[in-house]
């Protein structure tokens, strides 16, 4: 796959004789964004309840890759530990009501889900735009569903 498909199209889908494959994910123009996100400093300031843009990559097997050529998928902030490292979980705009590791939500008269049981630690520099603050309700109702995962 040439590498400036891989930017618009981070995954390629291999035909054979007709038949479609799982996708292919494509690692190395990801790994070429890291080298880049690692050098940027991140300059802006966040707090638990925003919710950003953020690159988080091209993942192994079923964690919650980014989108397009930033590798980027919106996040919940759920505690910011300092400057540099937040505890976050992904955002998705497919919401699964009967799974209970999805906590589906209202924003702008739709429905997302934070996936819960993809919690994870980043670093700010992967934060790219803030997208809004959070209603507290809906907040702390995510907040206890992380609680009874753990």
């Amino acid at each position: 796959m040439s590498s400036n498909l891989g930017v618009l199209f981070p995954y390629t889908p291999s035909h054979i004789f007709g038949t479609i494959f799982p996708m292919q994910k494509d690692f190395d123009t990801w790994n070429e964004r890291k080298k880049k996100i690692h050098e940027t400093n991140f300059d802006d300031f966040v707090h638990t309840r925003e919710v950003w843009w953020c690159s988080l990559g091209v993942n192994i097997g079923y964690e919650q890759d980014g989108k397009h050529e930033q590798f980027e998928r919106p996040v919940l902030v759920i505690k910011k530990f300092n400057r540099d490292s937040v505890l976050i979980v992904p955002i998705t705009s497919k919401a699964k009501h009967t799974n209970i590791y999805h906590i589906v939500f209202p924003h702008t008269d739709k429905e997302y889900s934070v996936i819960i049981s993809q919690i994870r630690l980043v670093s700010t520099k992967r934060f790219l735009r803030k997208l809004y603050v959070m209603n507290s309700e809906v907040f702390e109702k995510i907040l206890v569903a992380i609680k009874s995962m753990l």
